[in-house]
């Protein structure tokens, strides 16, 4: 199966509907449903199950249990907002789903009972053609852990300003770039690759994003931002540097 989300299935059988794969894969409004139907409700006070691991009415988000995985989440909005390409994403006073989804890697961390470390942490959302939802969810799980281990050896040459990677990811070649930003109080990755796409000729849809947690030489925490877009044979999915069987949780040390 192409590395697409297969949020559909998931979520319909979450939902406890039986389908067929590809009876499933046609209803792109499976995740935008559970939240507006069940999670938004639920968190207003209706009487209906509460589906959602959290919801924000103010922030605009809910955050969801994926299927798959031992501690996998998705960050969703409560607004209507197809995906990366959508141009809401890049007013002036969008929210910052990755901010919240960063915040949201708690789950993720009470999931596994232990804190991962910051470098074993990421967040991803795939392209338009690398998706089967039409409302914007961003992954949040562990890092592949060569995927960790490769940005720990090459991580020194990446620069605050966007450039390929000397090495292949999953087989593609993935540009990157540092972010300085702890927390990512001032920083919007969707505007962050949204120039870059243009300089290319590309649109915001062809764009795939994976922010990792990283440790800057000197002790800072810093992330590093991945992009890849759309080309023959790739999806643009960069939900493939996750790992959704969280093997590095084996090897991660519990932090107070």
């Amino acid at each position: 199966m192409p590395m697409k989300s297969k949020t559909t299935l998931r979520f319909l059988a979450a939902l406890g509907v039986l389908c067929l794969p590809l009876a499933c894969a046609a209803n792109p409004n499976a995740l935008w449903e559970i939240v507006h139907d069940y999670c938004e409700p639920a968190a207003e006070g209706a009487h209906v199950q509460q589906r959602c691991a959290d919801v924000s009415l103010r922030g605009g988000y809910a955050v969801l249990k994926d299927i798959v995985g031992i501690a996998q989440y998705l960050l969703i909005p409560t607004a209507r907002v197809s995906g990366i390409e959508s141009p809401e994403l890049l007013q002036p006073n969008a929210p910052n789903y990755f901010r919240d989804a960063w915040h949201a890697r708690v789950y993720v961390d009470r999931a596994l009972r232990r804190t991962l470390p910051r470098d074993e942490v990421s967040l991803a959302i795939n392209s338009a053609s690398g998706r089967t939802q039409n409302q914007l969810h961003i992954h949040i799980d562990c890092l592949a852990a060569d995927v960790a281990q490769t940005l720990r050896e090459v991580g020194p040459g990446i620069g605050t300003e966007w450039a390929p990677l000397p090495v292949r990811l999953r087989g593609h070649v993935y540009s990157a770039m540092r972010i300085d930003d702890a927390d990512l109080a001032h920083t919007d990755p969707f505007k962050l690759v949204a120039p870059y796409a243009a300089r290319r000729g590309q649109t915001m849809g062809e764009q795939t994003l994976l922010l990792a947690g990283a440790v800057r030489g000197d002790g800072a925490p810093v992330f590093f931002l991945l992009n890849d877009h759309v080309q023959t044979g790739n999806w643009a999915s960069s939900e493939e540097l996750q790992d959704h069987t969280c093997s590095v949780a084996n090897r991660s040390i519990e932090k107070p």
